[in-house]
């Protein structure tokens, strides 16, 4: 890649992890789990986006730019409500894969395995 393209791709990266919150290794996995679920609600937001903007508009409510806001709300909840009820199971694995990574940071020997369990193959 060029210079330009590493710039262009270096501000769209900041641009989608804008307001995501930034995570530490002193979180408490109370923050962390907040913090995954927020992410599976995003990613089920974005999953169903595509799925009702193919829906055609009825008599009742029109059309419209009202609709399309309106629209966006609802599915937006409707993520909300996917990552609070367990919904893709996105969230259980962000959370222990950020507590383990955690962990290994806080406690950097007991992430590499020992010499001896290499040697013996286990």
């Amino acid at each position: 890649m060029d210079y330009a393209s590493d710039m262009m791709m270096d501000a769209a990266r900041g641009m989608t992890m804008r307001g995501v919150p930034k995570l530490s290794a002193d979180d408490m996995p109370a923050d962390i789990k907040k913090a995954a679920v927020e992410f599976e609600a995003v990613f089920a937001t974005q999953m169903l986006q595509p799925m009702f903007e193919e829906l055609s508009s009825d008599g009742v409510f029109g059309g419209g730019h009202a609709e399309d806001i309106y629209r966006s709300l609802m599915v937006q909840e409707f993520g909300n409500l996917i990552a609070k009820r367990g919904g893709l199971g996105i969230a259980e694995t962000v959370t222990s894969e950020l507590l383990r990574i955690q962990e290994a940071q806080s406690n950097p020997n007991a992430a590499k395995p020992s010499p001896v369990s290499q040697e013996s193959g286990q």
